[in-house]
């Protein structure tokens, strides 16, 4: 919908949430001492690092680091965008989202209107679409072989369901008949994919003859259909084209069905197929996904690493499902980062996912899982083949052959392990080319940050108070008092003292909200986490003493900047007045 929402409502939406209830209805919490603790839903833990406060209405990994308020949870855990999350916050907590006036032209907000609604019209179809082929097992006059089918592969009726696995007969219209009554509804449902033009204006089932599986988006909503046909008819498999809800490098079959399966996912299997999807949530292995039948873009490998931080390519040995391989792993490059693993399982031939497991059974397959080769393996393997190592110029060409992988790879245990390798085992080709190759890679010198307590300073002090206690900024006469001090971090403090002031009530989510996405929020909510030891009690004391400090801390060094211009004579007539008065003060 057009508009953005506004910020008072988000205040009021995070000062109606609690989010101790929103949490618990994701991840079991236990009671510890004023807050609730469980095993952190973003990593995987033995023992619980995860704390969250319904006093500042906030949550903190100890363990992984994740942090944030009622939005950002959703945010992580539900991998929601963040209207999408507002929306679904809101939607727990009984509320309605307001949009603010649109600034764009009546037209252009019309257009706008009309494409929200229209995409709102798209998803309750293409739902609708998605029940009437479910329905088809129980009236279709064809069912028994469809049934029969499913029930040869394997499949039980729950993991049918699961699915929303459907069904539609080989007749040109058996989907047409019931939804396309208008030429409204004719055109909605070409421009869906769901149906084909044909001749004399009069449209026909796209899919026909075929088992459905719905594809469904982040939030459940079907977007497309993969259908498979049930003979040896051609092609085999036929999928939704691009349209304006679908975007087939953007999804992967059996992501939603995965999250609502798993609320702790620890890794992914990417596979070939739909039915490799299914087969194996059959078997146990609920982890799966698949990716359209497209190559892995770099869009769906974004979405799998803010999933989990371990994604298992599982392909075909032969030529193709190789080569599948090496452009999924050239895509994840510049997204592998320390803690986050791609690995490689390369099946026998005539094997895929679906026929193996049924074979084998759930413990052997997740064991080739656990087997596979990790990505600097499959990087060497494949380069490796290419060049005869057994001469000089084959083991140069190696090494320079790594050089546009590892540019793209960050920085990382991961990359120097690789250099490391290279280095040891194929650097002897010539000492020219590992110079070049150790010059090309080298990373840029860095800044080395020790991971120590936070420095206990006046002003980060009174910030971390503040954002525990907001309604301190109340002991302050004036809290426009630091207005003209200079010393680190002051701005941030006013910024907060401001906020405080225009708004009596607000909380500590409602503070951090503010600031989100912004390198003052990152800072913010590291004080947030910061155990300062001050009891509520003591809390305004502590920060007028704060206060007071830094008064001082600010009289002390400009006395000593003015006195010192006074030394050299540079001192203008306002300075003069100006150094009287802080000696007088």
């Amino acid at each position: 919908m057009a508009g953005r929402i506004p910020r008072q409502f988000i205040d009021d939406l995070l000062a109606r949430a609690d989010i101790v209830e929103l949490v618990e209805t994701r991840v079991p919490l236990k009671k510890a001492g004023k807050n609730y603790q469980a095993c952190c839903p973003f990593h995987t833990e033995k023992s619980p690092s995860f704390t969250v406060s319904q006093d500042k209405q906030f949550y903190h990994c100890f363990g992984c680091g994740e942090h944030g308020n009622a939005i950002s949870f959703l945010m992580e855990f539900d991998r929601l965008d963040f209207p999408d999350a507002i929306e679904e916050l809101a939607s727990h907590c009984g509320m309605e989202v307001p949009r603010e006036e649109n600034k764009a032209s009546p037209q252009e907000q019309k257009k706008q209107q009309q494409a929200y609604q229209q995409k709102q019209d798209d998803y309750q179809l293409m739902e609708q679409i998605s029940r009437f082929y479910q329905q088809q097992f129980k009236t279709a006059t064809d069912k028994d072989a469809a049934i029969s089918y499913l029930k040869n592969r394997g499949l039980s009726g729950e993991i049918v369901k699961s699915f929303a696995i459907g069904y539609i007969s080989d007749a040109w219209d058996g989907m047409m008949k019931v939804f396309g009554k208008s030429y409204t509804g004719n055109q909605q449902l070409v421009d869906l994919g769901m149906a084909i033009q044909g001749d004399k204006n009069k449209p026909y089932d796209r899919f026909r003859g075929r088992i459905m599986f719905p594809i469904r988006d982040k939030r459940g909503r079907v977007v497309g259909f993969g259908g498979r046909v049930l003979g040896d008819g051609t092609p085999k498999y036929l999928n939704s084209p691009e349209t304006r809800i679908y975007h087939k490098g953007n999804e992967l079959y059996g992501l939603y069905e995965a999250k609502k399966a798993n609320k702790q996912l620890s890794r992914l299997v990417v596979v070939e197929g739909y039915m490799d999807v299914v087969a194996l949530a059959q078997h146990g292995v609920n982890y799966a996904v698949a990716s359209l039948g497209t190559s892995t873009t770099e869009e769906q490998l974004q979405t799998l690493f803010r999933t989990v931080k371990e994604v298992i390519c599982c392909y075909d040995g032969d030529r193709a499902g190789r080569d599948a391989a090496w452009r999924a792993m050239d895509n994840a490059l510049p997204l592998i980062r320390d803690g986050y693993t791609m690995k490689f399982v390369f099946l026998p031939d005539g094997e895929d996912p679906d026929s193996l497991i049924r074979e084998q059974g759930q413990t052997a397959f997740e064991e080739i899982l656990d087997n596979a080769a990790p990505l600097s393996k499959f990087i060497f393997d494949h380069l490796l083949a290419r060049v005869d190592m057994q001469s000089l110029e084959g083991r140069a060409s190696l090494v320079d052959s790594f050089q546009p992988y590892l540019a793209k790879l960050p920085s990382g245990l991961l990359k120097d392990s690789i250099i490391t390798e290279l280095a040891n085992n194929f650097g002897t080709a010539t000492e020219k080319q590992l110079a070049k190759f150790r010059k090309n890679n080298a990373d840029k010198p860095q800044k080395l940050i020790a991971k120590t307590k936070n420095k206990v300073t006046p002003v980060r002090l009174a910030i971390a108070l503040l954002l525990e206690h907001p309604h301190i900024v109340n002991a302050l006469p004036d809290s426009s008092v630091l207005q003209h001090v200079e010393l680190p971090g002051i701005g941030l403090l006013n910024q907060l003292l401001q906020l405080c002031r225009q708004a009596p009530n607000i909380k500590s989510a409602q503070l951090l909200e503010n600031f989100r996405d912004t390198t003052e929020g990152k800072q913010l909510a590291k004080l947030m986490c910061w155990q300062h030891h001050v009891d509520k009690d003591a809390a305004e004391d502590v920060f007028l003493d704060c206060i007071e400090k830094m008064l001082n801390s600010f009289v002390e060094q400009r006395t000593e900047i003015l006195l010192q211009k006074a030394q050299m004579g540079q001192m203008s007539q306002q300075e003069k007045h100006e150094l009287q008065a802080l000696l007088n003060a």
